[in-house]
């Protein structure tokens, strides 16, 4: 007996290409509250994640680099880290 074709799973993309213009995620970019754009890199933070932040250069010498990214457990800490549960009273 021949043997039976099997169903395909149907077309898959490779994903090489976006499906949506490039000026309508950039405009979706820009208009995302600042707010909600920290919160979403806080919440990456806590769940272990190393987000990059931008910051304020330090070094005011460099007039052309006003602003740096760096990872955020390098500007905040590790997220993880121990918390202490005595209370201290001044």
């Amino acid at each position: 007996m021949a043997k039976r074709k099997s169903k395909s799973d149907g077309y898959k993309s490779k994903g090489e290409r976006n499906n949506v213009s490039r000026s309508i995620t950039k405009a979706v970019r820009r208009e995302l509250d600042p707010c909600i754009k920290l919160n979403h890199v806080v919440t990456a933070w806590r769940k272990g994640q190393n987000p990059w932040l931008t910051v304020p250069n330090p070094n005011s010498n460099e007039k052309n680099k006003r602003f740096i990214k760096v990872k955020s457990n390098i500007a905040w800490g590790n997220p993880n880290r121990p918390v202490s549960t005595t209370r201290v009273d001044n």
